[in-house]
Order: C-alpha cells, then sequence, then structure tokens
C-alpha cells in the first residue's frame, strides 16, 4: 500500500523549546489575514453561519475547510488559519449547528445525522457560491468535527484531496458507570433533554491564555442534547467499524494525554480505513484540544505538510469497480452465504431466529408475506410502506407492529421519502430546463413510491413507465394506478431490468429513470453494470437517474441467516456496496451525481445523477 509518509509516528514534545509563542498566540483576531462572515441556508432551511478568509494575492491553490470541536464555535479555531501558514489556500469554518452563531432555540429535536447532512449542503454552497471544486477542497476537523467529516466522507463518498482529523470522538469518557445505557432509557420517559458537559478547560490544552478565553467565551455551548450525544456514539461506531469503506486520503491525530475521549477506537479506525494515503501520528503529552494545545508545533506541522502533499499530487481515487470480486464487503458476503455447524452456538441460534420467523408468519401478516412472496418482494415493500399493523388478535397485531418497526423497515420507510424528494427534484430540473419529463422505473414493485411522488408534486410528468419482471407486481401495480386515478398518465408493463437492449428501446426515451432497492439484492457488479448500460442508451444527455444503494446495515447478518428472498425462497444473502463502489459504477456509464439522501442511521442512501453532456 502506498504512503505520503511513515504512515505512524510518535512524537514526544520538548518541554523546554516547543512552546506555542513558536506559532502563535491562540485567539488572537486574524489581522494579517482578511475574512468576511457569511451565512448558508442548510437542509431544513436553518442559516448556518461561517467565516471565510481569501487566498492572498488573488491566486489559490484550494481550500481548507475547519470543523471545530463539540461546544465550541468557528472562532476557536481561526488561530490555524495564521498558524498553518499555507496564504494560497482559501479558509472556511464554520459554527455548527446549535453552536456559535448558528443557534435557534426553536429547534429541540435535531440529530447528529442532521449535522453529517449540513456538512454536505456546506461543501456544496462552497462549491457554488465561492467556485472551489469538492476536488479542491482538504477538511480539517477536531473531536466532534472529526467525527462529522469521517461521517461524511462515508456516507457521501466524496472526492476531496484530503482530511485530517485530530481526536475524533469515537467514544467519550462519560466516568458514569452505564452512563449510555442509562440515558437511552432516560430518553424513552423525558424526551430529548439537555446534557450538561463536563469538560473542564485544563482537560482540553496546557495553553493557560485557551484555558482563560474559553472561560470567558460566551459563545460557548454548554450543553448538549440527548439526541445529538448518542447519535455521536452511534455515528462513531458505523464509521469505526466500517472505515474500510473510506477510501479518500486521511491523516488521524491521536492525543498521547486525552482525558475527554478514549483513543482505542481511533486506533481501531486507522487499522481499518481503506485509504491508499493514510497515516497517524501520535502527540505524547497533548491533551484532547490537540491543535490548541500549548505544544503544538508538531502537529500543526505534521497538518500543514500532510495538506501541502496532497494538494501537490494529483487527485488519485482507487477504481472499485471490481470490488465484487475483491473487496471486503465481497468477503463479508462470502462469510454470510456459508453455511454454520448445525449444532454450533451460531447454528442453533439462528435455527431458533428462523423457528421464531415461521412462528411469527402464523400470527403476524407482515412475517406471512414475507414467507410467502420473500421478504425482499415488491409486495412486502409496499406492506412496509403502508405501515399499518394487520394480525391475528392483539398479540399478532402486537408482533406485525414490532416487526414494521424494526430498524431496517424504518430507514426502508424513509428511503420511499428520500426517493420521493429526488424525482420531484429531478422533474423541477428538467422543467427549468425546457426539457419533456418521461418518467421510467425500470423494477418498481407495485410503484407507490413513483405515484405518490406524482400525486405531491408541484410538477407533473408527460408519462409514467413503470416496469417489473413479476407479474404479480405488474398486476398489483396496474391496480394501484387505477386506484390513485392515473390511468391517463401512467402504465405498468413487464420488463426485464437486466436486459440492456431492452431498456434501450423504451420509446419514447425516459427522461428521468428510477432504480430503487433492485442493484442491492444482487452481488456482482457486471449485471449492474449491463442495467446502467441499458438506462446511459435510453435516458438522453441532460436526463436523469435516481439510483439507492445500501452501504450499511445493522442487521445483515439476521436477514442472512433468517429471512428468504423471492428468489426460489432462497437465502436472503445482501452484498453491500459502499457508496464510492456504487458512484462509481454510476460514473462508469456515463452519469455524474448532483445530490444525494441518507436516512439517520445511514442504511440507505438515494443519489440524484445527471446523463453527462459530451
Amino acid at each position: 500500500m502506498s504512503m505520503s509518509s511513515d504512515p505512524v509516528t510518535a512524537y514526544e514534545p520538548d518541554m523546554e523549546s516547543d512552546t506555542v509563542e513558536a506559532i502563535g498566540k491562540t485567539d488572537r483576531p486574524v489581522t494579517e489575514r482578511p475574512f468576511a462572515d457569511h451565512v448558508f441556508g442548510s437542509h431544513d432551511g436553518l442559516e448556518i453561519f461561517y467565516r471565510h478568509w481569501p487566498a492572498k494575492g488573488g491566486i489559490r491553490r484550494g481550500a481548507i475547510l475547519l470543523f471545530h470541536r463539540g461546544h465550541e464555535h468557528s472562532g476557536r479555531m481561526a488561530h490555524l488559519v495564521r498558524e498553518l501558514d499555507l496564504p494560497d489556500f482559501d479558509f472556511f469554518a464554520w459554527d455548527a449547528r446549535g453552536h456559535g452563531r448558528s443557534k435557534d432555540e426553536r429547534r429541540k429535536n435535531e440529530t447528529f445525522a442532521d449535522t453529517i447532512r449540513d456538512v454536505q449542503c456546506y461543501i456544496e454552497h462552497v462549491r457554488a457560491v465561492h467556485d472551489i471544486p469538492v476536488e479542491e477542497m482538504g477538511l480539517v476537523g477536531q473531536s466532534v468535527g472529526a467525527v462529522q467529516v469521517l461521517g461524511w466522507l462515508h456516507d457521501y463518498a466524496p472526492n476531496i484531496r484530503a482530511a485530517s482529523v485530530a481526536a475524533p470522538a469515537f467514544k467519550i469518557k462519560l466516568y458514569v458507570p452505564f452512563a449510555r445505557p442509562g440515558l437511552r432509557l432516560m430518553r424513552r420517559f423525558r424526551g430529548n433533554f439537555a446534557v450538561k458537559s463536563y469538560v473542564q478547560p485544563r482537560w482540553l490544552t496546557r495553553d493557560p491564555d485557551r484555558q482563560d478565553s474559553y472561560r470567558a467565551d460566551k459563545a460557548i455551548t454548554s450543553d448538549i442534547s440527548v439526541d445529538m450525544l448518542l447519535g455521536v456514539y452511534d455515528a462513531a461506531e458505523r464509521i469505526v467499524a466500517d472505515a474500510r469503506a473510506i477510501v479518500a486520503p486521511v491523516q488521524v491525530l491521536v492525543a498521547g494525554s486525552d482525558y475527554v475521549v478514549d483513543p482505542d477506537p481511533q486506533h481501531r479506525f486507522f487499522e481499518n480505513l481503506a485509504s491508499p494515503f493514510k497515516e497517524r501520528h501520535i502527540f505524547k503529552g497533548l491533551m484532547h484540544d490537540l491543535l490548541g494545545e500549548w505544544k503544538r508545533t508538531a502537529p500543526v506541522t505534521e497538518l500543514r505538510r500532510f495538506m501541502l502533499e496532497r494538494f501537490a499530487a494529483p487527485l488519485a481515487m482507487p477504481s472499485l469497480l471490481e470490488a465484487d470480486r475483491l473487496g471486503f464487503t465481497r468477503d463479508e458476503y462470502d462469510r454470510l452465504s456459508s453455511p454454520l455447524k448445525p449444532f454450533s452456538l451460531k447454528g442453533v441460534y439462528w435455527r431458533t431466529m428462523r423457528g421464531g420467523v415461521k412462528l411469527g408468519g402464523q400470527l403476524s401478516e407482515g412475517y406471512r408475506l414475507g414467507l410467502d412472496t420473500g421478504f425482499d418482494s415488491g409486495s412486502t415493500l409496499d406492506y412496509v410502506y403502508r405501515n399499518l399493523s394487520e394480525g391475528k388478535g392483539r398479540l399478532g397485531t402486537l408482533i406485525d407492529g414490532n416487526y414494521l418497526n424494526s430498524i431496517g423497515w424504518q430507514g426502508i420507510r424513509k428511503r420511499k421519502v428520500h426517493v420521493e424528494e429526488m424525482l420531484r427534484d429531478g422533474m423541477k430540473r428538467l422543467k427549468e430546463a425546457g426539457l419533456p419529463i418521461r418518467v421510467m422505473d425500470i423494477a418498481a414493485g407495485h410503484g407507490r413510491y413513483v405515484l405518490d411522488a406524482v400525486l405531491t408534486g408541484s410538477v407533473k410528468p408527460d408519462s409514467i413507465l413503470l416496469r417489473d419482471f413479476s407479474d404479480l407486481n405488474v398486476t398489483a401495480g396496474r391496480e394501484l394506478i387505477e386506484a390513485k386515478g392515473l390511468s391517463q398518465l401512467a402504465q405498468f408493463e413487464k420488463g426485464d431490468a437486466f436486459d440492456p437492449v431492452s431498456l434501450a428501446a423504451v420509446e419514447p426515451h425516459p427522461t428521468l429513470a428510477i432504480v430503487s432497492g433492485l442493484y442491492e439484492l444482487f452481488p456482482d457488479n457486471a449485471v449492474v453494470s449491463r442495467s446502467l448500460a441499458g438506462l446511459a442508451a435510453a435516458v438522453p444527455e441532460g436526463g436523469y437517474l435516481v439510483y439507492t444503494g445500501q452501504p450499511w446495515h445493522p442487521q445483515l447478518e439476521l436477514i442472512a441467516r433468517a429471512l428468504t428472498s423471492h428468489r426460489d425462497g432462497r437465502d436472503w444473502v445482501m452484498r453491500r456496496r459502499t457508496q464510492a463502489e456504487m458512484d462509481q459504477l454510476v460514473a462508469a456509464a456515463g452519469f455524474e451525481k448532483v445530490d444525494q439522501r441518507i436516512d439517520p442511521w445511514g442504511i440507505f442512501t438515494v443519489s440524484l445523477a445527471c446523463r453527462k453532456i459530451s
């Protein structure tokens, strides 16, 4: 594996000479580098504040975006603009939602997933308003800000230059025994309440000036909502466990004397990280506020070097087109496909679970439908979308309600919402471009999400063509079209989503194609590429594609060991595709991603891509 430098180094600061005076005080105004205050509107309308320091001399090599620690704000990282000494780079620093000048006291139900989507909106804003391509951005995150950065890298798979994360807060030290389960239990009874920070300035840094400024800073946010705190934990566990999905260049800076977060997950993250350009540096004796420490010359110097090296090198992301044969999700798929020894503990456990599913089928309508048609069938998905518990008696209805409320089905319903959003967005873009709006879904199931999007959207399509390979789905879909009064606009026909000739021959050519929940069911990239090639031949330049992905699933083994597929009742074993892999397959077919959504649990993504104009 190629590395930008020695991947692991350990520093011990010189207690006599390596003082903060070597690189400047921490919180003085950056008078030599003028900045401007701005705001941007995030996904839910919240105005988020940020500062922008333009490159000096009018020549810009790229941009560095700074993401502050929890409880803090952009001003606490402003010193890095001077200390990194990169005059030909633009710098940006935001106040994350709920912090600094991005507070809105009316918003009490914000989650950590909201902040990861905020990062995407922020990046898009900087790209559009300041004319900086994503490929020319480097990100720097501290503590919770580091988790935001890495969550965005995992979920959105951007082609950035580099990311440097300092003391990422993968596991905050709460010190109280059983604190997390206790907080979750209290959340059930009290709702989303505020948790006061226990962190003292002396636990963050030995720099006395920075300690004093922290105590005097009225913009410091002293508490955090329990939803936000637990969301950080949940996202961190997912990122550490699935770090192999991240292929962008990443530098990890570890504080050797961290009293705020546990460093062990930082090391596990680095070891799992799949990036061909990764490095880790451990700074003995330095505390959690690593980039604001008294003796921070070493971490700041390493950060500066890493960014310069990555911007000097050509942008090179590894190809994932053969990840179905050579990647880590293939290894995972093979493991889940392998039968268990029948009398092993795991074998007995999963046989018991299968028996429970069959028993559930005697009482719960959802389980019965899954057993009869497959838990991945269009009939099952339509039942999950309707989300109405049905069963024999109270017990059956209760079992069915628990079934419908599983995390996977919650994610599926959120995916439906996001597919409808992307469909409406695609239709709006086509209308603004003066192009006809001809919608085609190549594996529509019953087609409920397409028809619901049409009925609720302000822009109406010229035509809707729904296709599916299942006769059952075609019949049910036609009945749904009739029931919704869309017979004059929509038609449903049988079709093979993996036949590129059939897709290319559709007349008139669709300008907005949809493939939802299909590619996730097939492990091989070759069949997906054939389908995408057919769509590329069908969709004209300037048209759009809505596609879904499943980069993560916490119940993958449960699904593989206990549930059955619509394909001849076989075990429902899925191979995850990372978002980077899915995006590369779509790009190879001639589409360019322009927008994306992901559910709060990081399970299902929905993306909108434009057919490239040659």
